[in-house]
């Protein structure tokens, strides 16, 4: 193969349409738009959603439930999760996102007592469940609350 035989892959080169460009390129004039009406507007055309005057889905099926804008999304570890830390090391989001154990910190930390800990550790979280702070403590380590 030379030089001058190469050629770029069937339909790797592709030329767009450009519209407006004169009768001869077969979208002149009116654009491909037709003649008059909503759709040939520049901002022309319907809201998403629309349904030709009909009474739109949206506003036809009932309305359920209730979404709190105020809600606080934690970070969730399980006490046996923790048992891969060392005697004595002191556990925050930190540690954690390193070990693995968590990926984003969202609203805060929360630890919940699924599991038995092993380990004494100093624990540091926004929040603690009843369970997790009684495992923390009965293996001779703290629940910081920060």
């Amino acid at each position: 193969m030379k030089l001058n035989e190469m050629k770029a892959n069937e339909g790797s080169r592709f030329v767009r349409n450009r519209i407006g460009r004169g009768q001869g390129s077969g979208n002149g004039k009116t654009s491909g738009k037709g003649q008059k009406g909503q759709n040939s507007r520049s901002g022309g055309g319907v809201a998403i959603g629309f349904e030709g005057g009909q009474t739109p889905a949206f506003k036809r099926f009932p309305k359920r439930g209730f979404t709190n804008f105020t809600r606080k999304e934690f970070a969730v570890v399980n006490v046996e999760d923790l048992n891969v830390f060392d005697d004595g090391v002191t556990v925050d989001f930190e540690a954690l996102k390193a070990a693995g154990l968590v990926k984003k910190e969202l609203d805060g930390l929360k630890v919940l007592g699924n599991g038995k800990l092993e380990k004494k550790l100093t624990v540091k979280a926004a929040k603690f469940s009843k369970t997790a702070q009684k495992a923390i403590e009965e293996a001779g380590g703290t629940a910081e609350v920060l």
